[in-house]
C-alpha cells in the first residue's frame, strides 16, 4: 500500500522576509543556492510567479557529472507571507506539494517549509538530506541582503 510522507523544516535567516521570499521566486537568486551541494550549480531556474505559473530548476552535480531538474506550477503565491507550488522532479510521475510560510521575527524571518506526499521515509530522508543542504546555501547567498 502506497504511503504519503511529509518533510517539515523549520530555519530562520537573518535577512527581511521580503528578501527571502525573493531568494524563492527571482530565477537570479535561485541559481546561486537551489542545489543539494555547496559546491553543484543551477544553469537553469525559470519563475513564472503567478497562480498556475510555472517554476522550474535544474541542479548540477559535478562530482556525478548528473543534472537533476524539476518544476511544478504555483498554487499560492502571497509575498511575502507564503508561497506554494507542485513539485515533480523529471523522470518521476509523482507530484509533490512545497509549502513556504515566512514569517519577520527579531529582523529576520522564520521559514517553515513543508514538502508533502513523499512517496516513502526513504525519499522523504533524502529530501531532508538535499533540502537542509539548500536552506545553507540560501543561507550565505541571503549574506548581505538589505535590511
Amino acid at each position: 500500500m502506497p504511503t504519503a510522507e511529509v518533510l517539515r523544516l523549520d530555519r530562520t535567516y537573518d535577512a527581511p522576509a521580503e528578501a527571502v521570499f525573493d531568494a524563492w521566486t527571482s530565477e537570479t537568486v535561485l541559481r546561486r543556492w537551489f542545489h543539494a551541494g555547496d559546491d553543484w550549480e543551477t544553469p537553469e531556474a525559470f519563475v513564472d510567479l503567478q497562480v498556475g505559473g510555472a517554476v522550474r530548476v535544474v541542479m548540477f552535480d559535478p562530482h556525478k557529472g548528473e543534472r537533476h531538474g524539476g518544476g511544478g506550477r504555483y498554487t499560492e503565491v502571497e509575498r511575502p507571507r507564503r508561497l506554494a507550488f507542485t513539485w515533480v522532479w523529471d523522470g518521476e510521475d509523482r507530484e509533490t506539494l512545497i509549502e513556504i510560510e515566512f514569517e519577520p521575527v527579531d529582523g529576520g524571518t522564520a521559514v517553515s517549509f513543508t514538502h508533502s506526499n513523499l512517496r516513502d521515509l526513504e525519499i522523504a530522508r533524502d529530501h531532508e538530506q538535499g533540502w537542509n543542504a539548500c536552506f545553507d546555501n540560501l543561507e550565505r547567498a541571503l549574506v548581505g541582503s538589505p535590511r
